[in-house]
C-alpha cells in the first residue's frame, strides 16, 4: 500500500476523524476485525517515516523491507494495547511502538560491532566521571583530552557512534540503574489518565527526571533532542535550523544521549541536588 500522508493513503482521503473513531470503538468495544484492519491499514505510512528515521544507513545483512515488517508488528501491537481514554495521540504512542519494534530487530541481529558498543560506554562513563569532577558538563576539547585524543577523532566517533543507532532517547530509560535491569521506554512514561496511582507517581518521577536531565544539557544539545524528539525534524532539517552540518548534529546529538544515560542510569542525585 502506498501511503502519501496522514489521512491520505493510495491517492485517495482517508477516514475523517468521526470515522476513525467509530473505527477505535467498533474495535475495542465489538472486536470487529474489519475495523482493525482498517485502522492499522490507515496509520501504515507511520512504519515507513519511522523506519527511514530510526536507520539512516542499513547494515549489509539486513534490507530496507526487514525494517518495515519490524515496524509493522510494532505497529499492530500499538493498535492492540492502545487505550483511547488515554491523554495520548495514537500517533505519539503508535511511533514508541513501532520505533522499539524496529529496534529489537537490530539487537537480535546483533550487527553492530563490538568495538561501537565498547566505545559507547567509554564515552558515557567519560562524559559522566567529567561532568563530577568539573561540576559541570565537559565541553568536546575536555572529552576528547580526557580520552587522549584530537577534538576531531572525537567528533568522528561521536557522528559514527550515532550513525551506528545504538544512542537512542528512546532507549536511554533503564529501571533500577543496571545494565541488566528492566527496561523502561519513552511510551512507559507517557501520561496515562486511567493508571493507578503508584504507577503515576513512578511515571511522574521519571519524566520529571527526564526532564531535569534535558535542562542539565548545554543548549545546543538540549536544542536538538527538542526539534528530534518532540519536533518530529530530522538530523538534515535540524542542521539547518542550527546552521551547521548534518553530522554536526549527529555529534551533539550523540553527546546529548550520553549525558543523559549518565544522569539517568549512575547518579540520581544529580536530579535533586
Amino acid at each position: 500500500m502506498t501511503t502519501t500522508s496522514a489521512g491520505t493513503t493510495a491517492g485517495r482521503p482517508g477516514p475523517s476523524a468521526a470515522n476513525m473513531a467509530d473505527l477505535w470503538q467498533r474495535f475495542k468495544r465489538r472486536k470487529d476485525q474489519k475495523a482493525r484492519d482498517q485502522i492499522i491499514n490507515h496509520y501504515a505510512y507511520l512504519v515507513k517515516i519511522t523506519a527511514g528515521r530510526v536507520v539512516t544507513s542499513l547494515p549489509p545483512n539486513l534490507e530496507r523491507d526487514d525494517l518495515v515488517s519490524a515496524g509493522v508488528m510494532g505497529l499492530i501491537k500499538a493498535v492492540d494495547q492502545f487505550d483511547a481514554s488515554r491523554q495520548v495521540k495514537f500517533e505519539t504512542y503508535a511511533i514508541a511502538l513501532i520505533r522499539g519494534a524496529i529496534l529489537e530487530m537490530l539487537r537480535e541481529e546483533d550487527w553492530v560491532p563490538r568495538s561501537v558498543r565498547d566505545n559507547v560506554k567509554t564515552l558515557e562513563r567519560t562524559y559522566y566521571q567529567l561532568e563530577v569532577r568539573l561540576g559541570r558538563p565537559a565541553t568536546e576539547d575536555e572529552v576528547a583530552a580526557e580520552m587522549n585524543m584530537t577534538t576531531d577523532d572525537l567528533q568522528k566517533l561521536l557522528v559514527n557512534t550515532s550513525r551506528a543507532n545504538v544512542m537512542s532517547l528512546d532507549d536511554v530509560i533503564m529501571g533500577g540503574g543496571g545494565g541488566d535491569s528492566e527496561r523502561l521506554h519513552l511510551t512507559d512514561v507517557l501520561q496515562d489518565e486511567s493508571a493507578n496511582v503508584v504507577a503515576d507517581v513512578e511515571s511522574g518521577a521519571m519524566r520529571e527526571a527526564l526532564a531535569t536531565g534535558i535542562d542539565r544539557l548545554p543548549d545546543r544539545e538540549r536544542l536538538v533532542i527538542s526539534l528530534y524528539y518532540y519536533e518530529g525534524l530530522t538530523f538534515k532539517e535540524i542542521g539547518k535550523v542550527l546552521t551547521v552540518s548534518e553530522s554536526r548534529v549527529y555529534q551533539l546529538h550523540t553527546q546529548a544521549v550520553l549525558r543523559l544515560r549518565g544522569y539517568l542510569q549512575r547518579d540520581t542525585v544529580l536530579f535533586t541536588g
